[in-house]
């Protein structure tokens, strides 16, 4: 390695200045420093990121704009520091890992300076919050009286098999009064990973919004069934939707039954909109995969999104649905910001009325955690009462 002179205070990041303050610090200064300081350094517009160790390559690698990005740390020449400052927006967040390589040999870790952490179905990720971020506290337990969850099997005739589906009831459920439905695709992962029990327990006993039953539904083949579409929407309607009406006291009002899904569970849930016009008045679309340009479907092979545009494309030439509100939502660094901005046009032109939102966020499920009440409120704000 090229030798690297003793860093100056104008070679240090301004938030390791007091670190550097009377020369190259020695390894009692640096532990104190670690010890009284919080990780990433967080500043307005700008965060620094520092690990310790030796390594012939270190990388900050985040999973941004559809891809894989990777931004190199900077040795600080006589201390065990590795450094990288960027450019963020404030307000916002996104996931990351280190790339830590000696030689050859790379490994891919969490940030050991930085407790605070995510999961999705993939394992964990350390977590960036930039300067202003702040978790919305009604994620966070409080204390409200808790919902219950129970499975429901649903033997399917569209799909010839039972699927077992998780269905919440708030506290204090009656069959006396008729709950607004709310039908969450991937819920056990939305459960898992973002907090949904918790969330909603804190949203209804707040009275932000009203009680409702939530069915989490799950499948093997999201990425099979997602994007096609049809067999998905008929197994919603014909035999998911008559058996929750059965067992449970379900409003009859279109306006007060809502699809949400994340990514692959949105174009699902349009999906449904479309071909069953009237059985939903309400949809919370996270972070669709809805990717129609030709030049950006040639960089992603997968058929995946290959069917979710052809789907569309088809949807283009549907008529206006029947009164529907949709919250629209996307995060700036996932690649798909634009996408959504255009559903959510098209969606105007299709008679909706749509709230569109966005965050400096990645496809990250706290980022869709973060809309709940958002897309509830919207979606079910006009019609909260009984």
């Amino acid at each position: 390695m090229n030798h690297i002179p003793a860093p100056t205070l104008k070679d240090v990041p301004n938030v390791l200045g007091p670190l550097f303050r009377s020369g190259t610090p020695d390894a009692a200064a640096i532990d104190g420093f670690v010890a009284d300081n919080d990780f990433p350094l967080v500043e307005p517009g700008r965060v620094t990121f520092v690990w310790r160790g030796q390594a012939s390559r270190v990388e900050l690698a985040r999973w941004i704009y559809a891809g894989s990005s990777r931004d190199p740390f900077r040795p600080l020449d006589g201390t065990d520091l590795w450094v990288i400052t960027l450019p963020v927006e404030d307000n916002g967040r996104f996931e990351y890992k280190l790339a830590i390589a000696h030689g050859a040999h790379e490994d891919l870790i969490l940030d050991p300076l930085n407790s605070l952490k995510a999961r999705d179905p993939f394992g964990a990720n350390s977590v960036c919050c930039t300067f202003g971020y702040e978790r919305p506290d009604w994620t966070r337990p409080l204390g409200a009286p808790a919902g219950n969850l129970e499975t429901l099997s649903v033997d399917s005739l569209v799909f010839g098999q039972t699927r077992n589906e998780m269905v919440y009831l708030p506290y204090g459920y009656t069959p006396d009064r008729a709950y607004p439905l709310v039908v969450i695709h991937d819920g056990q992962e939305f459960d898992s990973f973002a907090n949904l029990s918790v969330s909603l327990d804190n949203l209804i006993y707040s009275g932000d919004v009203p009680g409702l039953i939530a069915v989490l539904i799950q499948t093997d083949d999201r990425m099979g069934e997602y994007p096609r579409g049809r067999r998905h929407a008929r197994y919603l309607v014909g035999d998911l939707l008559p058996l929750m009406t059965t067992n449970y006291s379900i409003t009859a009002d279109p306006a007060k039954r809502v699809l949400l899904g994340a990514s692959l569970g949105a174009v699902a849930s349009i999906s449904t909109a479309f071909r069953f016009p009237g059985v939903f008045g309400g949809l919370i679309l996270n972070s669709g995969t809805f990717v129609t340009d030709q030049n950006k479907l040639a960089s992603r092979p997968h058929p995946v999104f290959h069917r979710a545009a052809r789907l569309v494309e088809a949807l283009q030439r549907a008529p206006q649905l029947p009164k529907t509100r949709a919250y629209v939502s996307t995060g700036e660094l996932e690649g798909l910001a634009d996408e959504n901005r255009a559903l959510a046009t098209f969606l105007q032109d299709h008679g909706v009325d749509v709230l569109f939102n966005t965050e400096w966020d990645g496809h990250h499920w706290h980022n869709w955690r973060d809309q709940l009440r958002d897309g509830l409120l919207w979606t079910l704000g006009e019609n909260m009462g009984d």
